[in-house]
């Protein structure tokens, strides 16, 4: 299981990334641009592109894409059980380390929720 929580790691990205997004607007700028063109609403849902964009972070290994990609999911209405058959599904198609990354988005899922539920 994850030995940090995905709402610190997020923030400390963010913050890591501030300087680079001065240093490297014209990059950043064009990264924000192609995220928002790639998870607007269309023929996929919002809500499923962040289910896919989550699934690819699972199966990539990435702490920080979990945390990013929960969070929206969360904001987009996502239940558990949705986010457990993705999680399905990405163990399918990532094996085992696949799902070790689900056992460490199951508990982003938790503390962000009970985080929510706090604020």
């Amino acid at each position: 299981m994850s030995s940090f929580d995905h709402q610190h790691l997020t923030r400390d990205i963010n913050n890591a990334l501030r300087p680079f997004r001065q240093s490297q607007s014209g990059t950043m700028q064009a990264f924000a641009q192609l995220a928002q063109a790639s998870m607007a609403e269309g023929a996929i849902s919002a809500k499923h592109k962040e289910l896919i964009a989550l699934a690819i972070g699972v199966t990539q290994r990435c702490s920080g894409c979990i945390g990013f990609h929960t969070k929206a999911l969360q904001k987009l209405g996502a239940t558990r059980l949705e986010l457990e058959e993705m999680l399905g599904i990405a163990v399918y198609m990532g094996g085992g380390p696949a799902l070790m990354y689900a056992a460490e988005t199951l508990d982003a899922w938790d503390k962000l929720t009970a985080a929510t539920l706090q604020a």
